[in-house]
């Protein structure tokens, strides 16, 4: 199964400094709703459920580690160190929601990737970055892989 799209994601760059379009980057980075956030949720889940939706989960955990490399790599190149932290807030465990259940899992994550997917598109009309822009429209394409993931399994179960 893929996790993410086949297409390239594009060469991280920006055309200038700007401290501001980095701290608003901060939020997708690392704040309650953001790839850290994801990478977490989806490694917990994956440790405690079956083999087939672990690894399913695992997968994806390793696209939104991805995503927070090139995010952080971006905020770098924006003139922020890609610290951990909003507003001296560092990023905490308790963004995580540790769900028991495989459908309130699935819940939690596609409301999760349908609020990323929101924010990232908030973004693009707030940053005046073509090369920004590129990399967040193609982060939306594997968070839209996600979601249609999350549903998928949802759809599977929901009525079991």
């Amino acid at each position: 199964m893929e996790y993410k799209s086949t297409l390239p994601y594009p060469t991280v760059k920006v055309e200038r400094k700007n401290i501001e379009y980095a701290q608003m980057l901060l939020h997708p980075y690392v704040g309650s709703i953001s790839e850290d956030t994801a990478t977490h949720l989806y490694l917990y889940q994956s440790f405690i459920l079956d083999d087939k939706i672990s690894k399913t989960l695992k997968g994806i955990a390793i696209v939104e580690m991805n995503h927070l490399d090139l995010l952080a790599r971006t905020i770098n190149l924006l003139g922020i160190d890609p610290k951990y932290e909003i507003n001296k807030r560092p990023w905490t465990t308790q963004y995580v929601k540790y769900d028991k259940t495989l459908s309130q899992m699935m819940l939690t994550n596609i409301q999760s990737e349908t609020l990323a997917i929101k924010n990232y598109h908030l973004l693009i009309k707030a940053i005046d970055d073509r090369y920004i822009k590129q990399l967040l429209r193609r982060i939306i394409i594997d968070e839209e892989i996600h979601l249609k993931i999350f549903n998928d399994i949802y759809n599977q179960i929901k009525d079991t």
